[in-house]
């Protein structure tokens, strides 16, 4: 809820807001960063395709979403979403 307005308090006008809102930074708009960043332009690639992409450019094992549930490397970006595939 946005609000801003303006409330007598005592006797004296208090202006009363609440901070906007923080944007939530979803996992798709952080792969999209992070190809970006990278040189990669995603083109028709779906999200497995662009974070495969992502892992090579970085020198890593394209391996997202292929670990079924076992994965060595704790450090990936990806690996908490990549369990759940």
């Amino acid at each position: 809820m946005d609000f801003i307005g303006t409330q007598k308090k005592a006797g004296a006008s208090v202006k009363v807001t609440q901070a906007p809102k923080a944007k939530v930074i979803t996992m798709a708009d952080l792969i999209k960063q992070k190809a970006i960043s990278l040189g990669i332009q995603q083109g028709q690639m779906n999200k497995v395709e662009l974070i495969h992409s992502i892992q090579r450019a970085e020198g890593n094992t394209a391996c997202y979403g292929t670990s079924k549930g076992k994965c060595p490397y704790t450090d990936c970006c990806f690996m908490a979403d990549c369990l759940k595939v």
